[in-house]
């Protein structure tokens, strides 16, 4: 089954990349530059030139009161690509910064300074990960702006097992009741959804036990699911080679939903008119990689697609022990299935769980 998301041609990361640098620290290089010896000029003028190219008179430029300040040029180009309609431009700019890596996490770190690009610097910080993106996302749990950007914070940490991050992540799943904001309650699901803990699915149900929002409640209770069914699949001998590749690591987090056995289907009287068609199973498809600069990290952007809907996602994958492993994972847009054209009658459908729903993708936070 295709994929309903379109595949894009890959995009030259060098390229990209520029795009970001250049966003982020041409301002401060820009006007050094202007700083140069310039022939002195009123502000708002230029120089009108003759046919043959001599100075002519001076005409003042039309001024436009709500225009930025010249300084205030590269936060105005990354908001504009963020904002554009065509989701394409920011996912270049996302894997623009991811495939600069470590490099630009000084401009990132400014870049979250202003609330137009808060939001860009923190995910993808989160993306390229690392000690020092670390340190920053961490200082984001008490950031005072109603942007709620911890959700940043907590979604990056699924990558680290220590039993403190681990505890963090089910404290913010417990305390889901007081948080203003679903999606940062959701990010700390998604965290602890790449995990294969066998005793981790127990504390996550401990951890719902007493939430009142039936939402988070059964987003819990199907990340138990996914990591129940990912220990299994990797304790057997089929999960031996689940890291060899980034596709099959990829496939090794979906394995939950793609090796879910079909309800048993009724038999049928003789003569009766035979039952409908069984749905098609759910598959993954991956639209393209983007490397870091040393090859040891990738963002992966992959479409979930089963009978009832399709959901795009934003999945970082790190290379292990020579093992590809997935880290963290954030979801896209969750666009509605189309219904066909003259449809069978069926039983009614029961939800199943997908690998790591529940979380609401309308409310998730997306580029």
């Amino acid at each position: 089954m295709k994929s309903p998301r379109v595949l894009t041609h890959r995009r030259p990361a060098g390229a990209l990349a520029l795009i970001v640098l250049l966003a982020l620290a041409g301002a401060p290089l820009l006007e050094a530059a202007q700083g140069a010896q310039q022939p002195s000029r009123e502000p708002n003028q230029q120089v009108a030139r003759t046919p043959n190219g001599g100075p002519e008179t001076t005409a003042s430029l039309s001024t436009d009161a709500d225009a930025p300040p010249p300084n205030d040029w590269a936060p105005e180009l990354l908001d504009a690509i963020l904002s554009s309609p065509n989701s394409s431009a920011a996912e270049a700019l996302y894997d623009a910064a991811f495939a600069a890596g470590p490099g630009v996490i000084p401009q990132l770190e400014a870049a979250l300074k202003d609330d137009r690009t808060a939001e860009f610097a923190a995910q993808a910080l989160a993306f390229v990960g690392g000690e020092k993106a670390e340190q920053i996302l961490q200082q984001l749990i008490n950031d005072p702006r109603d942007l709620d950007l911890r959700r940043f914070y907590l979604g990056s940490l699924g990558e680290y097992p220590a039993p403190e991050i681990t505890q963090l992540l089910l404290k913010a799943v417990a305390k889901s009741d007081v948080e203003p904001d679903r999606t940062v309650t959701e990010a700390a699901i998604w965290a602890l959804t790449v995990r294969s803990d066998p005793d981790l699915p127990a504390d996550v149900r401990r951890s719902e036990s007493s939430i009142q929002d039936v939402v988070i409640r059964d987003d819990a209770d199907n990340a138990s699911r996914v990591i129940e069914a990912r220990f299994r699949y990797l304790a057997s001998e089929r999960g031996r080679n689940a890291g060899v590749s980034l596709e099959q690591a990829v496939r090794t987090y979906f394995v939950g939903a793609l090796e879910q056995a079909p309800p048993p289907r009724a038999k049928t009287a003789a003569g009766a008119q035979p039952s409908a068609p069984e749905p098609p199973p759910a598959e993954v498809e991956v639209n393209r990689f983007t490397f870091s600069p040393d090859r040891t990290r990738v963002l992966a952007h992959a479409t979930f697609e089963d009978p009832d809907a399709s959901a795009n996602y934003d999945m970082v994958l790190q290379k292990q022990l020579g093992e590809w492993k997935v880290v963290s994972v954030w979801a896209g847009a969750e666009p509605e299935k189309a219904e066909p054209t003259a449809p069978a009658p069926s039983a009614p459908k029961h939800r199943t769980p997908r690998p790591g729903s529940g979380t609401s993708k309308s409310s998730q936070p997306t580029h």
